[in-house]
């Protein structure tokens, strides 16, 4: 039952409903999933005869018997043509109901198939394709699962074998196997090379095979692989039958021995060397006069010598061959590994007639797996085990362990500023001191401790029954030994680190939780001032995921244009006139509420983000101050430049263009630096500032005195002010330590004709100390907070900001 109000149920519903009275046939209602599915407004379909809408000779015959009231609920897949000519697969189900109060209708739900219709087309087109290639191949195919169940095989394949009609019907594995070894001329043979097949997962094989009716079978055996893995075998059978009728003949079994590329030799009954073939000669770095009457036993080690002929010989006389490696010595004295096949041939009475042995050399094939696996599990420039041995390794405890927890731990360890080295002395140098870091940190290790690379400066280490106090020990070993002075090349450095330590289990249970646990308590020395270790805690990852919330707003509201900047009066100490602005970032987010600069600068620079940031704030700094010249108000702006914005190739560059497109006079820009930008890279960073001092530009020492910068230094640059921080004004006049460096810093700057700024200043009392210390010029809360450019604007117009100070 149906009730009237329903229809928004129904409304909502993804399948396509369509309500056709019973009596009348019209359609009553149709959701909006049922007019897109037919491509028709529900204006065009309610009031339709359903005979229309659903159309085939099912639907047909269906509305014929709901006439006669004889009609049964259908539920199959039908074609539908739409009303623009298209035609889709539908799975369609008709049901009668009762809709209070219309009473008895027919309910038509649809769901469109088309697609996994078309989709199961092209399955058996393709199956189809792949089933006619291998019924069109000359060989016999034949695809069995890794336990040897028979997957698949082809026609050919049923001929070649001759097998029966009546198993081809009703299958049966282990009867075809049977009757496929009856078939072979020597069925134990056959079945013991079929079990060395079976035994090697990844073998690949290729042998003869004879068969009792004269046939003669070139098999292939190849591993089926599905996703990355072996999931089963695939045997070809190639009939050779009439290819080796017409190869035989002494001269071009001749041909064969001599051309083969592995070594062979003949012996006589009692083993000795009777013919030898070039190859074998190669290998052995023997002359053929001296191979020939040699005992074969005698072409390898002596160790192998006594054993390897009882071996042989037990299997020659079980299967007639025997297969194996073995080492072989050279005329030269030298060893080397070969794979050697021995084969025994019996007359008509069993006795032995002749061998024939085949070996290949496989020392470059034992190289070759070596230097995989070297690769797989090695880093190449350490020689330490990487990432995938370290895993198997801790996997290895794990499994060792069971259910029962096995403590460990890992230790994430990072060299601190090593880029630095890379930079300044070359790659090939940070390599060289990458290997020296790798021998100390192993020094300090046990023999069941593992140290791996994962690349870079970045190193892991797994302490084996290892607990909390264990893995301080560890580390606070490590930053010692690395603390001690390297020499390479004449040149003494020193190298820190800072280690990240997770605890197994209650850290994580597997290795990659552990390692980024551990990485990111590294994270947090970094932040802390590196050169030391932390352990894991779980709200480490809680702070992490907020500093990625944190960078991700922050791009966006660079991209949306949240960002916004309030200018702070900078102000003449004796006349309390307007002199400068300080341009100064502010950030509300929609989520986040207003962020503080201290909290988002920090991570911008980490980041590298503050190189956008930076070269916008540039931007709207010198648009506005050239909007205020442009009015007849100018008034010089100061801009923060960071230590990673100043160091791009291109900023003086963009200085220039900002200046030259927005019209400002140069003079009104101020570029504010801090004190590292003087230090690192001193001679580059003088070249620059020269540059932005030729385009006309002021600069000054932004937060002075809380830096590293050198006097030598300080002289030789085109600064103009010296900006004293707030951490000394804080304490003015009553700290004695602060008003000496300050009146320090204010006798300096201005023996060095420095215009000296205090910042922070908050009373008249700060205010008033200064004066009388003779600094230039103030900023802070005194006069003003940063305020928007509107606001400054009107502020302008009431001079002087401040009561001049006589």
């Amino acid at each position: 039952m149906i009730a009237h109000g329903s229809a928004p149920l129904i409304e909502g519903l993804l399948e396509a409903v369509c309500i056709v009275d019973a009596a009348t046939l019209e359609v009553l209602y149709a959701n909006q999933a049922a007019t897109a599915l037919l491509a028709q407004e529900r204006s065009a379909l309610v009031g339709r005869p359903a005979t229309e809408v659903f159309d085939t000779l099912e639907d047909a015959a269906f509305w014929k018997d709901a006439v006669d009231g004889t009609a049964q609920p259908i539920r199959s897949m039908s074609r539908l043509v739409r009303a623009d000519g298209t035609v889709l697969h539908v799975e369609r189900c008709i049901e009668s109901a009762e809709w209070v109060p219309h009473g008895p209708v027919w309910v038509v739900g649809m769901v469109d198939r088309t697609q996994q219709r078309k989709a199961e087309d092209e399955l058996e087109t393709l199956i189809a394709e792949l089933r006619a290639t291998l019924e069109s191949t000359a060989d016999g195919i034949l695809v069995c699962a890794l336990d040897g169940t028979m997957r698949a095989f082809n026609r050919r394949f049923a001929q070649m074998w001759e097998i029966p009609k009546s198993m081809l019907m009703q299958r049966d594995d282990v009867a075809l196997h049977a009757l496929l070894a009856s078939q072979v001329e020597d069925s134990a043979e056959y079945l013991q090379r079929l079990a060395e097949i079976n035994a090697s997962i990844a073998s690949e094989a290729t042998d003869m095979l004879l068969l009792r009716s004269g046939r003669l079978l070139q098999r292939t055996v190849l591993p089926q692989f599905s996703r990355g893995r072996i999931i089963g075998r695939v045997f070809s059978f190639h009939d050779i039958t009439e290819r080796a009728a017409a190869e035989k003949g002494l001269r071009l079994a001749a041909k064969v021995f001599e051309s083969c590329p592995d070594a062979v030799f003949i012996t006589d009954a009692h083993h000795r060397i009777v013919s030898v073939n070039p190859a074998c000669c190669k290998l052995t770095r023997h002359e053929h006069e001296v191979l020939v009457g040699l005992s074969a036993i005698d072409l390898f080690e002596e160790r192998d010598a006594g054993r390897l002929f009882t071996e042989v010989q037990k299997s020659w006389q079980a299967s007639g061959f025997w297969e194996g490696e073995v080492w072989h010595r050279r005329g030269d004295g030298s060893n080397c590994p070969v794979r050697l096949s021995w084969v025994v041939l019996r007359g008509p009475a069993g006795e032995v007639v002749q061998t024939i042995g085949f070996f290949r050399d496989l020392s470059g094939q034992r190289a070759a797996q070596q230097r995989i696996e070297d690769l797989a599990y090695s880093d190449v420039l350490t020689g330490l085990p990487n990432r995938l041995l370290l895993s198997r390794r801790v996997d290895r405890v794990l499994q060792l362990r069971g259910d029962a927890p096995a403590p460990f731990a890992i230790l994430f360890v990072d060299l601190d500023r090593f880029k630095n080295i890379n930079d300044s002395l070359g790659h090939q140098f940070g390599d060289r001191v990458l290997v020296k870091v790798a021998d100390r940190i192993k020094s300090c290790l046990r023999l069941a401790d593992t140290l791996a690379r994962l690349g870079g400066d970045e190193f892991v280490i797994h302490l084996h029954n290892a607990d909390a106090p264990s893995a301080e020990v560890v580390a606070q070993r490590i930053i010692e030994a690395l603390a001690q002075p390297f020499m390479l090349d004449d040149m003494r450095f020193s190298v820190s680190c800072s280690i990240g330590v997770a605890l197994h289990p209650q850290d994580g249970l597997t290795l990659d939780d552990l390692v980024r646990h551990a990485d990111t308590a590294m994270f947090r020395v970094k932040e802390h001032g590196r050169g030391s270790y932390r352990f894991y805690q779980p709200q480490m990852n809680a702070n992490l995921l907020a500093r990625m919330q944190m960078d991700h707003a922050m791009r966006q509201a660079l991209e949306h244009q949240r960002f916004r900047l309030h200018y702070q009066p900078q102000i003449d100490m004796r006349s309390g006139e307007l002199v400068g602005v300080e341009a100064l970032i502010r950030w509300t987010d929609p989520e986040l509420g207003s962020v503080s600069p201290g909290v988002f600068i920090p991570l911008a620079e980490e980041s590298g983000f503050i190189i956008a940031i930076g070269a916008w704030v540039l931007e709207e700094a010198v648009r506005q101050g050239a909007l205020w010249q442009q009015s007849g108000t100018p008034v010089p702006v100061s801009v923060n430049v960071s230590a990673l914005q100043f160091r791009q190739p291109d900023f003086v560059e963009r200085v220039a263009t900002a200046i030259r497109v927005s019209g400002l006079d140069a003079r009104l820009l101020e570029l504010e630096l801090t004190e590292s930008i003087l230090v690192q890279g001193a001679d580059e960073a003088l070249l620059r500032l020269d540059a932005l001092a030729n385009l006309g530009v002021r600069l000054a020492i932004d937060d002075f005195g809380t830096g590293y910068s050198s006097l030598a230094y300080l002289k030789k640059f085109p600064i103009h002010r010296l900006k004293i921080d707030q951490s000394f004004v804080r304490g003015l006049p009553d700290d004695e330590s602060d008003r000496a460096i300050v009146t320090a810093m204010i006798s300096m700057g201005h023996a060095l004709r420095f215009e000296m700024v205090a910042e922070g200043v908050e009373t008249h009392a700060q205010r008033d100390c200064l004066h009388d210390l003779n600094c230039n010029l103030f900023q802070g809360y005194l006069c003003a907070p940063g305020m928007p450019a509107e606001d400054l604007t009107v502020r302008m117009q009431n001079q002087p900001f401040m009561p001049p100070r006589h």
